[in-house]
């Protein structure tokens, strides 16, 4: 998970200032310094610590800290201030053209996930209301032009391509053309990129600016190149002066050094990150939600944006009296599985929730592959057998576990998890009939109900 030990370090290093009373002078340089070492640890650009640490305990040597009646939360309230400053403070969105269509122009290296990130940028805005068309410029890499339709059909977008062209700037040209004629009101240019930089990638993309010109220059950056992404990112700035970055592969960097750097070093907003290999894995990125995941205090709000995007609002109350009834099914439970799924890995939405350790939780953690397991099981089951556990005679468990590839054990463990979450939930439902109003107000106010 992006910024795993960065997060880990930055709370020890407050776990300690939040212990003392007052903080003097030594405390803050010694504080500062273990801040400066987890953010080169995490791969974050020198120059960009050296600025941020300096801020940092400027502030820190203040009154709002000095004179604070917790010290400690003070310093983690600058810490997170100046952290989201470092990534651009607030959210920057996407330019749309007021006359269509608005061109997006998609560019970096290869092998940074711009063919895959242009089918989910279109994806995102076609959820917005948007038509947007996708745009195959890249004429050097085998198979990207199929890439790119075969990611274009999944999400039911149209991709423009002319087989045997090898002028991009042209191409780029007729797509818009294309667009104009048959109304999409957005056209994603996916470019081509090289293993490195060189003049002929630059003098290409150039042309294919000239020949558009685009809306938006968006720079694909791969998160885990650390140092080297900001190098790119510079590069690719002097040259095309890009208007935004996404980063890919968020999700999979436990250091995350390039978002902090590559705001800082460009000057330019950091508009979408790429947070796992589904073609919805792309989140709009907010500086001071990353800020709080960064921190350890959560992500409350990309946490029910998701929720909402993911949980279909009526089998939510149905459920709800399914369970005060203990009627909850097999049906219901792989229902609420595929709907969990949709929201992304399990480890990501704990690293959303505010309070929880998700390091702590890594030996406890929800074993995904056995959510996989009960899902084959359940799968493997009849649409009755789902419904009714009664019908889950001794050979259909048999036949239950060789459909879904698992043993008899995992299927009978599975049923007896069922049976006492269902008695559990009668037993809850008859103390809920029992209890007075005022009982119930009672209880409703103490777990927040």
């Amino acid at each position: 998970m992006a910024f795993e030990s960065l997060s880990e370090k930055l709370a020890q290093t407050f776990k300690k200032l939040r212990g003392k009373g007052k903080l003097g002078e030594a405390d803050i340089k010694e504080a500062m310094r273990e801040v400066k070492l987890a953010l080169l640890e995490a791969d974050v650009n020198f120059k960009v610590v050296k600025q941020f640490v300096s801020d940092v305990a400027d502030r820190c040597k203040g009154a709002e800290v000095m004179e604070s009646l917790t010290p400690g939360q003070m310093v983690v309230k600058i810490v997170n201030d100046e952290m989201c400053k470092l990534m651009g403070a607030t959210e920057s969105k996407l330019v749309i053209s007021p006359k269509p269509p608005t061109v997006i122009m998609m560019v970096g290296l290869q092998g940074a996930g711009k063919t895959t990130t242009s089918g989910k940028l279109g994806g995102l805005l076609k959820k917005q209301g948007k038509r947007p068309l996708l745009c195959a410029c890249d004429i050097y890499r085998p198979a990207a032009i199929e890439q790119l339709h075969v990611v274009g059909k999944q999400l039911e977008i149209p991709t423009f391509s002319i087989d045997g062209n090898k002028n991009p700037a042209e191409i780029a040209q007729r797509a818009i053309e294309h667009a104009l004629k048959n109304g999409n009101d957005v056209v994603i240019v996916d470019t081509a990129g090289r293993l490195h930089i060189d003049d002929e990638l630059m003098a290409e993309l150039e042309r294919v600016k000239a020949a558009t010109p685009p809306t938006e220059i968006l720079l694909v950056v791969d998160a885990m190149t650390g140092q080297d992404a900001v190098n790119v990112a510079e590069t690719f700035n002097e040259k095309l002066d890009i208007s935004g970055v996404i980063l890919t592969k968020l999700d999979g960097d436990a250091r995350g050094g390039a978002a902090l750097s590559v705001r800082a070093v460009t000057g330019k907003p950091i508009k979408f990150c790429g947070m796992g290999e589904k073609l919805t894995d792309l989140e709009v990125f907010h500086p001071d939600r990353m800020s709080s995941r960064i921190l350890g205090m959560g992500d409350v709000l990309t946490l029910i944006e998701k929720a909402e995007t993911a949980i279909d609002e009526k089998k939510a109350i149905e459920l709800e009296k399914k369970l005060r009834n203990a009627t909850f099914t097999f049906e219901d439970f792989l229902d609420q599985m595929e709907q969990m799924k949709s929201m992304g890995p399990l480890s990501s939405i704990i690293g959303m929730i505010p309070g929880v350790d998700a390091k702590a939780l890594a030996g406890a953690q929800i074993d995904e592959k056995k959510l996989s397991r009960t899902e084959a099981i359940i799968k493997s089951m009849t649409k009755s057998e789902r419904g009714n556990r009664e019908k889950l005679t001794p050979s259909r468990k048999e036949r239950i576990a060789k459909g879904s590839g698992t043993t008899l054990a995992d299927v009978n463990g599975l049923i007896k998890q069922f049976e006492q979450m269902q008695k559990m939930m009668k037993q809850m439902g008859a103390l809920g009939g029992n209890m007075s109003k005022a009982q119930k107000k009672k209880m409703g106010m103490k777990f927040g109900f």
